[in-house]
């Protein structure tokens, strides 16, 4: 049963994981030759290594990929695109701040995962071998980057001088 819980955990993660190395790599690409696009030349490689650190660890625990998980975050990374781009309110310094805050949240996430995996890690093998510091201390750099690039676009995406966006039910 507890295998079962955590195969079902680590899916979870993994399709944030999926949504959060696609949408730090669109920030990344809409941020080119601005100081958020140095932040996401460094951070969008980072994100995209931990998804694939999250992979080889499920395998190693041999925990299958969830299908459905893995197209649900397909479909929401695409999504993804037209809302965080500016799409859906018609302002693209909001959109882009609501990228960066989406991100920042997911980098928390899998903070906290890599955190609940090391107090488990003694159970698992795999777990015990890998570097959990390393992955926490990266985590907690990423957090505290985007967390400065967030706070520095809410002026511009929320400030007086921002156009209000529309009504927006997503």
């Amino acid at each position: 049963m507890a295998h079962k819980a955590l195969d079902t955990y680590l899916n979870d993660h993994l399709g944030g994981a999926m949504l959060g190395s696609n949408l730090a790599e669109q920030i990344r690409h809409r941020s080119e030759g601005t100081t958020l696009g140095n932040v996401m030349a460094t951070i969008a490689p980072e994100i995209e290594e931990d998804r694939e650190t999250l992979i080889d660890l499920m395998e190693q625990l041999g925990t299958a990929k969830n299908p459905v998980k893995q197209v649900t975050a397909w479909m929401a990374e695409k999504a993804s695109r037209v809302k965080f781009g500016g799409g859906s309110s018609g302002e693209p310094a909001f959109g882009l701040f609501m990228a960066l805050e989406t991100l920042t949240l997911g980098v928390e996430g899998k903070l906290a995962m890599w955190k609940a995996l090391k107090r488990i890690a003694d159970e698992h093998r795999p777990l015990a071998a890998a570097n959990l510091d390393d992955l926490i201390a990266r985590a907690e750099s990423q957090h505290d980057a985007l967390e400065n690039e967030r706070l520095t676009t809410s002026g511009r995406a929320l400030g007086p001088n921002a156009t209000t966006p529309t009504a927006d039910t997503g």
